[in-house]
């Protein structure tokens, strides 16, 4: 009789996490939101001396793909049959519950393109810039400066190898890597496409690489550990799950975690350099000063005057903007990868200092969120969630990562500025 229940729980479960993945297909936010060539084309047109003209009726010309209030409503329906069949403290229905209001938030800021409404539902769902991990802290913003500070010392030449590797030779490199990493998945498929602001990007079993991108071999490593051991990889693991289909989808709430999950393995596989961090605490500074009232203008200045090419100032400038318009409130999405940077290291030292080093891959068991850790811990004991099948090197084996972790929160202890009196006379 109980595994029956059992059964019949798992299937419950099961019904509800397959109708949350079907609900959330059409959305798609960063095709709803990107800019298109011709505004980029007018832009320099017009010499980079007038503001991009977004506003509501361009985004109104970007058919979203689905009716919002009938969308809407099917999430409703969807929390109101969690609460029904599987109680209001029930762990798994309290995880699905809250995808369905991150998605109905999606839905009410993607209705809102080209108003102020996107930038606060966004700073609701992905944080701000002026935003402290605890009172008193340093926000998101003196963070990033900090670092900038660090790396303005060590130079802006160090790792700027040439980018001689062009798309279509990165796409067979990249594919060979994604094969020998996905042995049991051949469908990871690397191609080539047009539509995409950034040199590459992700999907669920796919990496896209932009037709006129240029890589160099450390590019081509971090595309490999960041988009593939990370994102795909979660995503497949996801995909996996026999129950808990939900996981293979990930919602704003898992961005932060996923994004900080992939910059941590950048650097602990030494594939990150100085310039990439840049780029990363770049775009929390940009994010802070659209904030605080900058326009597009301002922002792309900000990128000029950090010794970026024109093109590249105008296209990290869009990405700030997105979906807002060109003097409106930023989409704060990119504030992920230093916010969850910081979150996800400090998850990790914490559970390797209490001994709790099989909570550390369950980061990987689709697209989780580390409020869900503890959690996702239970319901793999009870046999709801399955452990993943992909784990990169780092996480695979412990042993190192457990005693790079132990070193580094030993380290930090010490007194830098002592150490630094110590060695003034040899460094």
């Amino acid at each position: 009789m109980t595994v029956k229940q059992s059964e019949q729980y798992q299937l419950v479960i099961r019904s509800l996490s397959d109708r949350i993945v079907e609900a959330q297909s059409p959305i798609r936010i960063l095709d709803a939101i990107k800019w298109d060539d011709s505004l980029r084309e007018e832009f320099f047109r017009k010499r980079c001396k007038s503001l991009p003209d977004v506003g509501p009726d361009y985004y109104a010309q970007r058919p979203l793909g689905f009716d919002p209030s009938v969308m809407r409503q099917v999430f409703q329906e969807i929390e109101r049959d969690i609460t029904r069949q599987l109680g209001t403290f029930n762990p798994v229905g309290q995880i699905m519950r809250r995808m369905c209001k991150e998605y109905r938030m999606v839905i009410r800021m993607l209705e809102a393109r080209g108003t102020p409404d996107l930038g606060f539902i966004s700073q609701e769902l992905y944080g701000s810039a002026s935003d402290a991990f605890h009172a008193g802290d340093p926000t998101l913003t003196d963070l990033s400066i900090m670092l900038s500070e660090s790396l303005t010392n060590i130079g802006s030449d160090l790792g700027r190898e040439p980018k001689i590797i062009a798309a279509p030779e990165a796409v067979a490199i990249l594919q060979e890597r994604m094969n020998l990493a996905f042995p049991d998945d051949q469908a990871v498929r690397v191609f080539e496409s047009d539509g995409i602001v950034a040199d590459a990007a992700a999907g669920a079993d796919y990496i896209k690489i932009r037709s006129d991108a240029m890589f160099n071999e450390r590019d081509l490593k971090i595309l490999a550990v960041h988009e593939g051991m990370v994102h795909v990889a979660t995503s497949l693991n996801g995909q996996h799950q026999p129950i808990c289909t939900f996981l293979a989808k990930g919602p704003p709430s898992s961005t932060v975690t996923q994004e900080g999950l992939a910059i941590l393995m950048e650097v602990i596989t030494f594939a990150s350099y100085p310039a990439r961090l840049r780029k990363l605490t770049d775009r929390t500074r940009a994010i802070q000063l659209a904030e605080s009232g900058g326009d597009f203008l301002d922002v792309f200045q900000f990128y000029r005057e950090q010794d970026y090419s024109k093109e590249n100032s105008y296209t990290n400038a869009s990405r700030v903007f997105r979906g807002s318009s060109s003097n409106g409130l930023p989409f704060t999405k990119d504030l992920a990868y230093l916010k969850g940077f910081i979150l996800t290291y400090n998850y990790i030292q914490l559970a390797v200092r209490k001994g709790k080093l099989q909570q550390i891959p369950l980061l990987f068991c689709g697209k989780t969120t580390l409020e869900d850790m503890r959690t996702l811990g239970q319901l793999v004991e009870e046999g709801l969630v399955a452990p993943p099948r992909y784990l990169p090197e780092p996480f695979a084996d412990l042993n190192a990562l457990s005693a790079w972790m132990c070193f580094s929160g030993f380290l930090n202890n010490l007194s830098l500025d002592r150490i630094e009196a110590d060695y003034a006379n040899i460094l």
